[in-house]
């Protein structure tokens, strides 16, 4: 049922691909915008029936969701855009609230608190405040599916290069597992790790940037830098764990560069998952 949970929440964000659920989203809240408020009681009942279901259920846990809800709602109302987006990354990125959450259910209510994070911020960005240059939709030329491919020729050598000389990755290895989960591994880093991830730092973080300081090298090395910067409290090296950070800020700027000149927030994540992919299994 678990499993069941999260691609329900899975199908909602990648719905939103689509023209149609989007445009009606955006229509929907441009004519009546005071709907927006009715997100946080809506994602609050929807992670209190994953609690349910896990068996974690407390109604101090629900309140916290609520008000983690809520307060980027208000930010979004007040315009404060970038406000917005620290108060939806922050208390995903630092895990706050864990220890009102069993041990046994972490896992499960992480990944549900991360869905409902992605659906507020495509609520609020996407449809309430209809934020220009988000590329939130499909691949929509042939372009979209190669500039993935080009960019991961580009970065992959310099990863690998940099990521040995600092100690980040031993030398490469054939890989040991199955071939089926290598293969599956593609869509669960898409979806889990990937898609979420160029959601914000790009669609969001570095498209705010450009709104303000222009398609200019100063944004897409500054977004670089954040995306880099939230790796630091990553392993598997000690914290903070400054390796990390060289290498996602080496590949930030390809990502970025990326989405500069795709028509889809697809290309990146795609770039991201051949990256994350190779990795985990020749790494």
């Amino acid at each position: 049922m678990q499993t069941v949970f999260l691609g329900l929440l899975l199908v909602a964000v990648l719905s939103l691909l689509a023209t149609a659920p989007q445009s009606r989203l955006r229509e929907r809240l441009r004519t009546a915008p005071s709907l927006v408020w009715a997100a946080p009681p809506v994602l609050t009942a929807i992670f209190a029936s994953a609690s349910l279901l896990a068996g974690a259920f407390t109604w101090r846990l629900t309140a916290a969701v609520l008000f983690y809800t809520l307060v980027p709602v208000i930010a979004a109302w007040r315009r404060q855009d970038l406000l917005t987006v620290l108060l939806l990354w922050l208390p995903i990125e630092l895990a706050a609230g864990q220890s009102l959450v069993p041990v046994p259910a972490r896992g499960f209510l992480h990944s549900v608190a991360y869905g409902i994070a992605i659906l507020l911020g495509l609520v609020l960005f996407l449809g309430y405040r209809a934020l220009p240059g988000m590329k939130y939709q499909a691949p929509q030329t042939k372009r979209d599916l190669w500039l993935p491919l080009v960019g991961f020729l580009v970065v992959a050598p310099v990863l690998v290069a940099v990521g040995i000389a600092i100690g980040f990755i031993p030398p490469p290895h054939l890989p040991v597992q199955p071939a089926g989960k290598m293969a599956a591994a593609v869509g669960i880093i898409f979806a889990g790790t990937a898609l979420p991830e160029e959601i914000l730092f790009r669609a969001l973080i570095q498209n705010l940037l450009m709104q303000r300081l222009g398609e200019t090298t100063r944004s897409l090395l500054l977004a670089s830098v954040i995306f880099g910067a939230a790796h630091l409290d990553n392993g598997p090296q000690a914290l903070p764990n400054w390796r990390y950070m060289i290498e996602a800020t080496i590949a930030g700027v390809v990502y970025g560069k990326v989405f500069q000149r795709s028509n889809s927030i697809c290309s990146p994540a795609i770039l991201h998952t051949l990256v994350d992919w190779t990795k985990h299994f020749w790494f």
